[in-house]
């Protein structure tokens, strides 16, 4: 009687229960030896001692395992394109409102700050948070603008942005410290629709 292989289970893929912090581990050096565009899921398998596919059954995508690896507080690679695909002369505003109530969360906020203050001090944080950002945020923004200059308009929000965060959480001046998202919203959601639009 001929034997067969017992079926392959479905489920996660096999590895040792280590593989997941072996994972983001290898994946820190990666991104910080060759910046976020350098770095691949294969090379960050290949460094972890695993499989791609289980990199891509813990993690899903690059950004996934990016934000997670450096802990990022919000993702803009999920969340912006749906802003963007909401009514045009509302996309100023609900981006500067998506951003604010985000920070809102005391967990976003405390991540959110010591990812800039690390962003500005570290020449190793630097080049990957704005490898990043370049890709997942203003990438995006850019390919939906029709316009000759869209990655400038769309460096332009992320400067905006920026701004908006540091001296709000970072620095703390008082006016911006202060002031409510409302206030916020109606004074920079215009700035940030004339970049895009105007």
């Amino acid at each position: 009687m001929t034997e067969h292989p017992a079926p392959r289970r479905r489920g996660r893929p096999r590895g040792r229960s280590d593989a997941r912090a072996r994972i983001i581990a290898a994946a820190v050096d990666e991104f910080a030896e060759r910046g976020y565009d350098g770095a691949t899921i294969r090379s960050i398998a290949g460094r972890a001692g695993v499989d791609s596919a289980l990199v891509h059954h813990y993690f899903g995508t690059k950004a996934d395992l990016f934000a997670e690896a450096v802990g990022m507080p919000l993702r803009p690679d999920m969340d912006v394109p749906a802003i963007l695909a909401g009514p045009r002369e509302e996309v100023g505003e609900r981006l500067v409102r998506y951003i604010l109530e985000a920070f809102e969360d005391p967990d976003v906020r405390r991540r959110g700050v010591m990812l800039m203050r690390t962003a500005v001090a570290s020449k190793l944080t630097t080049p990957l948070l704005a490898g990043f950002l370049s890709r997942e945020l203003i990438g995006r923004i850019a390919r939906t603008l029709d316009v000759p200059d869209a990655e400038l308009r769309a460096g332009l929000v992320a400067s905006q942005i920026a701004g908006l965060l540091l001296t709000r959480f970072v620095l703390k001046l008082p006016p911006m410290a202060g002031a409510s998202i409302d206030d916020l919203v109606d004074r920079v959601g215009p700035t940030v629709q004339r970049y895009l639009f105007d």
